[in-house]
């Protein structure tokens, strides 16, 4: 499938999607939202894919939402708009999402890195919530998946007063998984990707939902869910073969089953 405003393609069992506006430092806007989510749920459908990366370019993965797009709206029209539902998409997806993050990930742009699995930055990326400044407030998960990952006063500074996290400090605070130069971003992306889809594709994905589970119930629940989730994976072809090859010495052949 041809999109507008990204480009796709596959690295062994990893699809990556690229946001491709490098004029407008890849701002987002509804219909670029909806091209990502369309090949991120393609790819999420592919029994050939068992990690996905969403990434920009070296100068923005998304430097917040197209305010052009946006000056002149309305309660109504924001709330009839497609645009802010699509990250609901992103959470629907089962297999994991890396964001690889280079430049600026601003407003919208670091709301959907934080909406992924994990994040890899670059030496040059930059995260902040920025929408203070436009008399606004981020709107799509920013106040709370900032706080939930750095904690509530941090977080209040980021969203109240406008400040940029610099990748290190990022990962200092948890916001990230690790910083690498800037030429190697994309590669190291693509790396933990192709890590992840060695895994066995059933466990990989009820682990993501126990740990998902985390931030959506309280310890027992989640314990609960956590259990009933391991017990399931021992009806898997996959529980009985992964077990037969370490006790036998041998890489396993995941069957995804």
């Amino acid at each position: 499938m041809s999109y507008d405003h990204i480009l796709t393609h596959t690295d062994g069992r990893v699809g990556i999607a690229q946001i491709n506006r490098p004029k407008a430092l890849n701002a987002l806007n509804a219909d670029v939202m909806m091209e990502l989510m369309t090949a991120l749920e393609a790819f999420n459908a592919d029994e050939a894919i068992g990690c996905l990366i969403i990434t920009g370019n070296e100068r923005a993965f998304a430097a917040g939402a197209d305010i052009k797009a946006m000056a002149e709206a309305t309660p109504v029209s924001m709330l009839n708009s497609p645009m802010i539902d699509q990250w609901d998409r992103l959470q629907k997806i089962t297999k994991p999402v890396i964001a690889a993050v280079s430049g600026y990930a601003l407003g919208g742009g670091c709301e959907l890195a934080m909406a992924c699995d994990m994040i890899i930055a670059s030496e040059s990326a930059q995260f902040g919530q920025p929408e203070i400044n436009l008399g606004v407030m981020p709107g799509a998960g920013g106040t709370q998946r900032m706080t939930r990952a750095v904690g509530k006063a941090l977080a209040m500074e980021i969203v109240l007063n406008g400040r940029f996290l610099s990748a290190h400090e990022a990962q200092h605070y948890g916001l990230v998984n690790r910083v690498v130069p800037v030429e190697l971003y994309l590669d190291e992306a693509i790396k933990l990707g192709q890590q992840i889809a060695e895994r066995a594709p059933v466990a990989v994905r009820l682990a993501k939902e126990a740990i998902n589970a985390v931030f959506e119930t309280n310890l027992q629940s989640g314990l609960s869910l956590e259990r009933r989730l391991f017990y399931m994976l021992f009806a898997t072809v996959d529980q009985k073969e992964g077990m037969d090859a370490f006790i036998n010495k041998r890489p396993p052949d995941w069957k995804g089953e």
